[in-house]
């Protein structure tokens, strides 16, 4: 899903959330989740769409209607021992700052 995509999706109301994850190594990535299915953000390329921080994020979407809107960190442990376990925490932020 590409920004246009989920713009769309957005205004048509069929967004239920915006997870903003966060990654190692200062990365964050962006999905919409839609009727119990996360579809992530990609760029024009077809590439996962990364963004630097909660404010870009917040820049990027400016322009869309209010969502529920999480920063989820992940357990970068569980995934390198492959226990499969979900330990992600999952935080509420505010749409606009």
């Amino acid at each position: 899903m590409d920004l246009q995509e989920l713009n769309a999706y957005a205004i048509a109301g069929k967004i239920d959330e915006l997870n903003l994850i966060s990654m190692e190594g200062g990365i964050y990535l962006l999905e919409a989740r839609m009727h119990g299915a996360a579809y992530p953000l990609s760029d024009a390329r077809g590439q996962m769409f990364h963004l630097r921080s909660v404010e870009h994020a917040r820049e990027v979407l400016h322009a869309f209607p209010s969502l529920p809107f999480n920063l989820v960190h992940v357990s970068v442990h569980d995934e390198m021992c492959g226990l499969g376990i979900e330990e992600s925490l999952k935080v509420p932020i505010a749409w606009q700052h």
